[in-house]
């Protein structure tokens, strides 16, 4: 089994000049403005949701976490050496763009995510590529499970919203129930479609991004280009910018980087936004509200590079507002309860309404009178090609 941080991740990740924290939050700019982040925070900015961050763990003590990180189960554990402190540094970039506050006077400092007032749940479940357990990670089958035991931990602790900035080559039985018991219990799960875009013309499928009610999210650019990077297959719902995304590090660092890792967790900070204002939305209407209100660049429809178009948090609360009045499943008397299996019953002989005796005997002696005619047309034939062979064989007389 195979598990890897998506940004191929850590070395497209490049140190930011952290002296001038203020130039963080600048650098910010572009990438908030491209998702419609203003007109979203006038209604939400994610109060009361909980996004559970599956990651390689996340700082709690980074000056634009504090406070909102609460650090949950460490499933890698046995894999480094005893003693060895686990970097955190893809999980503590990740849940910076998710629900980072800022800090100084009035938070205008630092990294502020699309979800800044929401608690992230850190959930251990992947190590650095550089960690000393990589390896015995990655080949020893006691891990092979942790992606699908980091979901329904996530679950059972309340999350609302889970952002898997991680995949795999395949999928295993495990991971999909995981996924199903998710939605189940009315959890938004968003993944990263994958970083193989490069290398795959198409149709490369990365998990759990590709399982079915995950949403899966690729990377543009800054001018809503799918980033060369950025994996191509059907399973993609929608994009987000996910190239020079700046967001925080371990210790109060600043990094910038590449790669759908960043977009995924955009847009979980957007769903959250959707789940802060609509907490009983099921994941079903919050994919639809995300991938509905998406832009696409004009005379574009759905492609498999960046799905239905690019993340809008404005737009997106939009559109949940104006899907809260439905239900992902049909209501009223005339339908099926989900719950309980179709009638097998066999069906019922079909009545015969009436009968016209009249016209049965009119239709079969015509059909009778049609086969005489064919019949006695034939004998015709036959009698003068008889006729014709006599002659044939007859000798001419010459004169």
């Amino acid at each position: 089994m195979l598990i890897r941080a998506l940004a191929a991740a850590l070395p497209l990740l490049f140190l930011a000049a952290p002296a001038y924290a203020d130039g963080v939050r600048g650098g910010q700019t572009g990438t908030l403005g491209m998702i419609g982040i203003n007109q979203a925070w006038r209604e939400t900015k994610g109060a009361g949701v909980l996004v559970a961050v599956l990651d390689s763990g996340v700082d709690p003590a980074h000056r634009d976490l504090a406070g909102s990180v609460r650090v949950g189960r460490d499933f890698t554990k046995g894999a480094n050496p005893p003693d060895t402190r686990p970097q955190r540094l893809h999980g503590t970039y990740m849940a910076s763009l998710v629900a980072g506050h800022g800090h100084g006077p009035g938070g205008r400092d630092g990294v502020v995510g699309v979800a800044p007032e929401a608690e992230i749940l850190s959930v251990r479940v992947i190590l650095e590529d550089d960690e000393p357990g990589f390896k015995k990670f990655n080949m020893d089958e006691r891990y092979e499970g942790v992606m699908a035991k980091g979901i329904r931990y996530a679950v059972e602790e309340g999350a609302d919203v889970i952002n898997l900035s991680i995949a795999k080559g395949a999928a295993t039985e495990d991971d999909r129930a995981a996924v199903a018991y998710a939605i189940s219990r009315n959890v938004v799960l968003v993944a990263a479609a994958g970083n193989d875009g490069a290398e795959d013309a198409g149709g490369h499928y990365s998990y759990p991004a590709s399982l079915p009610g995950v949403i899966s999210v690729a990377a543009v650019t800054g001018t809503m280009q799918r980033a060369f990077f950025s994996t191509r297959n059907a399973s993609v719902m929608l994009a987000a910018p996910g190239v020079d995304i700046l967001g925080a590090g371990p210790g109060d660092e600043y990094w910038v980087g590449r790669g759908t890792s960043q977009a995924t967790a955009l847009v979980s900070g957007v769903a959250a936004l959707i789940k802060a204002k609509y907490p009983k939305m099921s994941p079903a209407l919050v994919a639809q509200a995300l991938a509905g209100s998406a832009v696409a660049p004009k005379g574009t429809g759905y492609n498999t590079g960046t799905g239905f178009g690019v993340v809008n948090a404005g737009r997106a609360l939009a559109a949940a507002a104006l899907l809260t009045g439905y239900r992902p499943t049909a209501s009223g008397k005339e339908a099926h309860d989900p719950d309980r299996p179709f009638a097998t019953a066999s069906p019922q002989p079909i009545a015969m309404v009436r009968r016209d005796r009249r016209m049965i005997t009119f239709y079969g002696a015509a059909g009778v009178a049609g086969l005489l005619g064919a019949g006695g047309s034939v004998a015709v034939i036959v009698v003068c090609a008889r006729r014709a062979r006599r002659r044939e064989a007859s000798p001419e007389i010459a004169t």
